[in-house]
């Protein structure tokens, strides 16, 4: 069997160009996230998957508990997903259409873990040297992680710049061993 990423992206290509089409992409942003909660609620899983609720009322029961958090558009796109079978696939659709999104924005979410709190002038400063560093605007989130020991692990998109000491004595150690 393909892998859910693999079936969720043409819907989430699909999501996608009617957001863009629509000219409202942090509006399918909020839509997507939202159904993707609705749909991994134990409860609506249960019915979703129950064989004795019709397809059409189990999707117009998804589209009432979803009420005024998703548009007319993003009503037909679960109908569209309920046809198919495909409502537990939200949560892949929603984080592939951010992946868009981010692409087309010029954005990237990056996070700083360090064992200590942060200074807002520090994060300004890494946030403002990613942005040279990756063209894009950076939304920098700070995290602390007391696991790390000293120095910080900086993630944004695919790269991971590993400055921490736990890190360092991991490196250590692999080198030691081989």
């Amino acid at each position: 069997m393909a892998e859910k990423s693999t079936i969720a992206r043409p819907y989430a290509a699909a999501a996608f160009a009617l957001a863009q089409e629509a000219g409202d992409l942090k509006a399918w942003s909020q839509m997507l996230q939202f159904t993707a909660a609705v749909v991994t609620d134990a409860e609506m899983d249960a019915l979703i998957s129950n064989p004795a609720i019709t397809q059409d009322k189990m999707t117009e029961l998804f589209i009432k508990v979803c009420g005024d958090q998703i548009n007319e558009m993003g009503q037909n796109f679960i109908r569209v997903l309920a046809e198919n079978k495909r409502q537990s696939l939200l949560p892949e659709i929603a984080e592939l259409y951010e992946v868009q999104r981010a692409e087309a924005e010029r954005t990237v979410e990056a996070e700083i873990i360090s064992a200590f709190p942060v200074s807002d002038s520090l994060i300004q400063q890494l946030a403002t040297a990613l942005k040279k560093r990756l063209g894009r605007e950076v939304n920098l989130v700070a995290r602390i992680d007391e696991a790390l020991i000293g120095g910080a692990i900086i993630r944004a998109g695919d790269m991971v710049i590993d400055g921490s000491l736990t890190g360092q004595l991991e490196k250590l150690a692999h080198a030691l061993t081989h």
